[in-house]
């Protein structure tokens, strides 16, 4: 799941809140004068003009996204403006991005929700004939965008904890459990945490939230074991998150052995945190794939990540538009599913019996495509 401010190409400067509105209803009236079929593209779609707008721009995940984004649009004669919270959980920031894209009469949104507050805006901009794509993190409903492409994240966690349970071979796993956000429920968030806890064989408890589960008890993963929940926190998915939520789990239970993180930098933020405390006995696994996380994966700081392909996602969101832009063709899910899935692969170094998985080096060519 989860980009650095200053670097090159298009972003727009953020409207207020108020401005944006106003922006928005003058758009809606113009919109409706002309049926509502949108602007800014040619016959064939060459020109039209699409809103990237992603979490952040901290997070190498979204770095890579908007580079392999930006590559496809020159490709396919798009023009891309790209903008961002300021954060995971900024949906302030992302509204006001929404009314301006509905605004400039874009063909289409392209968007990494920070939470459902965006919902409404979304709506207004599918309202106004825009196409809304969106990325990573399927929107509850699923139907407030036309389509998302995304990581299959309860496989991916999954692959983890089926990982993890072998790993441990029957010993015993003392388990912190790096969350992203603490103020709000995304599904990415709980996807990948219930899949790790199914991957281990561990109860969730309330499928709709984390840290439901039975605090102790049996994992039935692997050759099954004892567990123990010792501490669940929150990390905005940031290396610093990680790095100070791992600080605090071993100030809590000093004989964790198990870390699950809900991304790579919060993964590496633990690692460091572990470094430090010369913890060379505690299993880290992450998810995200990324590809300046593989020399982690390699020295086994990181155990093993499941790896995600944010450029193919981005490269299809950029493709739905355009298409839609050519032909009037809106993008749909899979048949069955609430999103459209991009596919994860497992990278580890220490490849266990029954489990899919591919080494570093073998990612080092595939990651993050």
């Amino acid at each position: 799941m989860y980009g650095v401010g200053g670097r090159g190409g298009s972003r727009r400067i953020t409207l207020t809140r108020a401005a944006g509105a106003v922006a928005v209803a003058t758009a809606l009236l113009a919109l409706s004068a002309c049926g509502g079929s949108g602007s800014g593209s040619s016959a064939d779609g060459k020109g039209a003009k699409v809103a990237l707008i992603l979490k952040e721009f901290t997070n190498p995940y979204w770095i890579s996204m908007e580079k392999s984004a930006k590559a496809e649009a020159a490709k396919r004669g798009v023009s891309l403006q790209v903008s961002a919270g300021k954060s995971d959980d900024d949906t302030t920031s992302q509204i006001n991005q929404i009314d301006e894209a509905i605004a400039a009469g874009d063909k289409g949104i392209i968007i990494a929700l920070n939470g459902d507050a965006v919902n409404s805006a979304l709506q207004q901009a599918k309202s106004a004939g825009l196409v809304v794509v969106a990325l990573d993190t399927p929107p509850i409903p699923s139907s407030v965008a036309n389509v998302t492409y995304a990581t299959d994240n309860t496989q991916a966690g999954t692959l983890d904890g089926r990982w993890m349970a072998s790993k441990l071979g029957g010993g015993k796993a003392d388990i912190a459990m790096l969350d992203d956000l603490a103020n709000q429920v995304i599904t990415v968030d709980i996807d990948r945490d219930h899949g790790f806890l199914n991957g281990m064989g561990i109860p969730v408890g309330n499928k709709n939230l984390n840290g439901a589960e039975p605090k102790s008890g049996h994992y039935t993963g692997g050759k099954g074991g004892s567990y123990k929940i010792a501490c669940q926190l929150a990390t905005n998915g940031s290396e610093t998150g990680g790095q100070s939520a791992m600080e605090t789990c071993l100030s809590k239970d000093s004989s964790i052995n198990v870390v699950y993180a809900i991304n790579e930098p919060a993964a590496e933020g633990a690692a460091k945190a572990l470094k430090a405390a010369g913890r060379k006995d505690v299993t880290v696994v992450a998810i995200d794939g990324g590809c300046s996380n593989l020399p982690f994966v390699s020295s086994g700081e990181i155990g093993a990540s499941a790896g995600q392909a944010p450029g193919t996602m981005a490269k299809d969101g950029v493709d739905a538009i355009a298409t839609f832009a050519r032909s009037g063709t809106k993008p749909t899910n899979q048949q069955g599913q609430d999103f459209y899935n991009t596919g994860t692969k497992l990278y580890t170094d220490s490849p266990q019996t029954g489990v899919p998985s591919i080494t570093s080096a073998a990612a080092s060519k595939v990651c993050w495509g």
